[in-house]
């Protein structure tokens, strides 16, 4: 497991911070854990929980997902743009693999993407900077202006 603090974020480096974790279940539960103690310093006004929760099921879809016939890790970044905070999840899957579903009421799946889309101002899925598939989130008027 690797993480990474950026002490002086600025406009041209706008990241707080990544970490790097194995696709394991274990990494979930860490994930949440040490967003909240890296995020804390810089004291967002959004719902560090929200964040938390977000961050849980994006992590959990990454390592049930992500594909690789190499090792791989999931990663997550969070950024500061302006007042906005901003999260990545990095996993080796395919991006058309990312869908938006609308589960009956018995199924045990597939709610991660909707609560996603329930709590944060937006979402979106791309194609990752390090290959594969990133699905981030944005909180607004995650710091005063």
């Amino acid at each position: 497991m690797t993480f990474v603090i950026d002490r002086h974020p600025c406009e041209e480096s706008p990241r707080l911070g990544m970490m790097a974790l194995p696709p394991t279940p274990e990494s979930v539960s860490r994930a949440r854990r040490w967003f909240r103690r890296f995020i804390a310093p810089y004291r967002p006004t959004c719902s560090v929980e929200d964040c938390v929760l977000m961050i849980s099921e994006l992590v959990t879809n990454a390592v049930l997902y992500g594909r690789s016939d190499e090792e791989w890790l999931v990663r997550v970044e969070w950024f500061r743009e302006g007042n906005s905070l901003r999260v990545t999840v990095h996993n080796p899957g395919l991006p058309a693999d990312v869908h938006l579903r609308r589960p009956d009421t018995d199924d045990t799946h597939g709610r991660g993407l909707l609560l996603v889309d329930s709590l944060a101002a937006s979402w979106k899925c791309a194609p990752s900077h390090f290959g594969g598939t990133a699905v981030s989130f944005v909180m607004t008027e995650a710091w005063p202006s």
